[in-house]
């Protein structure tokens, strides 16, 4: 489609919010980061998924943001669409993996920072580019950003706005884990079918307290007893959730 749009598709446990709009590096419209928070919102609903995965369709994560709404996006702040879907995607209650291929810079990167885990294919290549353009990131964006990098790093990024490989960002902290384009899928699928399978309460709750969100609750008896039967009886365990 030439407006791009956001799909999800659901296997099993997994679900993938798929950034499509290839012809444009897929760089998100308006309208595309507007219908980030209704899927999160569906997929958070959903009791079957388990784990969200976020990635580009074509092999490119996203160039950032539409330069035909940029500016308008830009103007509007912390009340930003762009904004609005970072923190739904940040706030999501399960577990975020972003799987990074290709180009992943401005509002794209501030998806990835938004997710709780990056896996970058060794050819990506990243920039948090908004000093190229004129533009001020909202400061929650930026805060987000120097949380996970650090300030100093988070600064050079800003500052000069140039381009870091994915080797680079591993070793800032920027991405968690760098594996060959060919295996990065591969990778993801089988991360996240390994979160899947294990408590869910246990997987939420190290998320919110982690995060500092409400999240959090304390372990449940039944959980723990299943578990520990599961261990003993050399069995997969049979979760509540």
């Amino acid at each position: 489609m030439s407006d791009g749009e956001i799909r999800v598709d659901v296997d099993g446990a997994v679900a993938t919010l798929l950034i499509d709009n290839p012809g444009k590096r897929n760089a998100l419209t308006a309208a595309m980061w507007t219908a980030v928070p209704e899927h999160l919102s569906a997929l958070a609903a959903d009791p079957a998924v388990k784990v969200l995965v976020v990635a580009g369709a074509g092999g490119t994560f996203s160039a950032g943001a539409d330069l035909d709404d940029a500016a308008t996006i830009a103007a509007a702040g912390e009340d930003s669409v762009a904004v609005h879907a970072e923190r739904a995607l940040a706030a999501f209650p399960k577990p975020v993996i972003a799987r990074i291929d290709g180009f992943c810079v401005g509002g794209g990167c501030q998806l990835a920072v938004a997710c709780d885990l990056r896996f970058a294919a060794s050819d990506s290549r990243f920039g948090v580019t908004p000093a190229k353009l004129g533009i001020v990131y909202p400061p929650s964006t930026t805060r987000r950003l120097a949380a996970l990098v650090g300030p100093a790093r988070a600064k050079l990024l800003l500052f000069t706005g140039d381009l870091i490989d994915a080797a680079t960002a591993e070793r800032i902290g920027l991405v968690d884990t760098v594996a060959p384009a060919a295996d990065l899928a591969a990778l993801v699928q089988a991360t996240a079918t390994t979160i899947a399978a294990r408590s869910q309460h246990s997987v939420r709750s190290a998320k919110a307290i982690i995060d500092g969100s409400d999240g959090a609750a304390p372990h449940d008896p039944a959980e723990v007893a299943e578990g520990i039967a599961a261990f003993r009886e050399r069995r997969a365990p049979r979760w509540m959730d």
